[in-house]
């Protein structure tokens, strides 16, 4: 009876790695020319051929075919500042990196009312790593959520201020977790080293999103976009190396030693008001009101499918986030439009309890500047750049005798980026 106690209670230290979420980032960042005003407007502007995926109905504004290709690169500079740890080890150094990503959006003319389109790429992602030997490793080492989107739509005019669009979207997600496992802590293993638990799975998902188009009077538009939640289901056989006997023992009388773990995330869905207006021939001004329902992807569920089979749940106790921009257009030459702007989003952890390592962020801040020129009729290419505060994101949690204390937060937190891009008309 002792054993068995003991047993689950390693089991369940071991099972508060919890599920990666990839720093749990909403990416508003697509490569797009709207990157230049921090995504202000995006539901409104419908200027080019990203609209086809941020509002399919700005999709009838378009008076010919035309494609738009996005090319960005993002360096995460990620630094966790460890004040209090239950077993040593370093900082993790830069636990970000570079990242390239991009973008592809078309739309094609039916007619003047009815328009087709598609958008590909990724809006929710990212991922940490802080390598094998900092002071949080027993909580997690290395956390990437990955996705890729396809979202065809169409877009039709109801009348002259009034257009509706709709989507469907398809979303490949990728999920790679590792933790260290904790020998030392067990009397007879400590010379064993650090084991590890490795889970890595990919599944997809399907989601669809809505759009409306208002222009009441020439040169001043409102949109308001709607995006359903995706559901994904990540299931793997959890990997185990290097694992003292006394914890293996554990695993194999939890089910988890050989076990399918199931790990069931919901993308959260957003709602987006966006407004548009130009003021002269020069100028233009855009802003945005959102919301995210991150609640919903705070409650997660991690079961084990064998014949001893037991569930964990686990309530992340995630707020929902809320996102406001404001953004300004200048063209003060014919064939060249400045783009600036700024956005804040709330944070989806209140309480530094409650935040994990893979969860690098707190509210966010950004600030955004771009150039459009336009090449020929038909060609215009542009580049921008944008900065992301995350904010201090402190950790202070103790999980157990497997991991013990960890507290700190995080500094420098911020993402940098950078993109080209190019939109041809046919």
């Amino acid at each position: 009876m002792k054993r068995s106690v003991l047993s689950m209670m390693l089991v369940a230290g071991l099972l508060v790695v919890s599920p990666a979420w990839g720093a749990g980032l909403w990416l508003y960042e697509m490569g797009t020319p709207d990157l230049g005003t921090a995504a202000a407007g995006r539901a409104a502007m419908a200027s080019d051929a990203s609209t086809a995926g941020a509002n399919p109905a700005g999709m009838t504004r378009l008076d010919r075919p035309q494609v738009l290709v996005g090319i960005q690169g993002l360096y995460t500079d990620i630094h966790f500042d460890t004040d209090t740890s239950g077993f040593g080890g370093g900082d993790g150094g830069n636990a970000g990196g570079f990242v390239p990503m991009g973008s592809l959006h078309y739309v094609h003319n039916l007619n003047p009312d009815w328009k087709l389109g598609i958008s590909a790429g990724s809006y929710f992602g990212l991922g940490v790593d802080y390598g094998e030997d900092w002071s949080g490793r027993y909580y997690m080492q290395e956390a990437k959520l990955t996705t890729f989107g396809v979202n065809p739509g169409v877009g039709y005019r109801v009348s002259d201020w009034l257009s509706v669009g709709a989507g469907f979207s398809i979303l490949y997600a990728e999920l790679l977790q590792k933790s260290a496992i904790n020998n030392a802590a067990v009397p007879g293993q400590a010379g064993l080293g650090d084991g590890q638990l490795k889970i890595e799975s990919d599944d997809v998902g399907y989601g669809f999103n809505l759009g409306v188009l208002l222009e009441p009077v020439t040169g001043t538009r409102f949109g308001i976009t709607y995006r359903s939640e995706v559901n994904l289901g990540f299931k793997d056989v959890a990997s185990a190396s290097n694992v003292g006997p006394v914890l293996q023992g554990a695993l194999n009388l939890s089910g988890l030693a050989g076990s399918k773990v199931d790990i069931d995330m919901t993308v959260p869905q957003a709602v987006m008001l966006s407004g548009y207006h130009q003021i002269n021939e020069r100028w233009a001004i855009m802003g945005n009101i959102g919301w995210q329902d991150w609640s919903a992807f705070g409650k997660q569920e991690i079961g084990l499918d064998s014949t001893t089979s037991r569930s964990f749940t686990k309530d992340l106790n995630y707020d929902d986030a809320w996102h406001f921009a404001l953004g300004a257009q200048c063209r003060f030459a014919p064939d060249w439009l400045w783009s600036f702007g700024a956005a804040y989003d709330t944070s989806p952890v209140d309480n530094d309890k409650d935040r994990t390592p893979d969860l690098a962020l707190d509210r966010q801040v950004r600030f955004a500047t771009g150039l459009q020129y336009d090449w020929n009729k038909d060609v215009t290419v542009g580049g921008a750049y944008e900065y992301i505060d995350l904010g201090d994101a402190g950790i202070d949690r103790n999980d157990g005798p497997l991991k013990g204390p960890l507290k700190g937060d995080f500094s420098p937190n911020a993402i940098h980026v950078f993109a080209v891009n190019l939109t041809w008309k046919f």
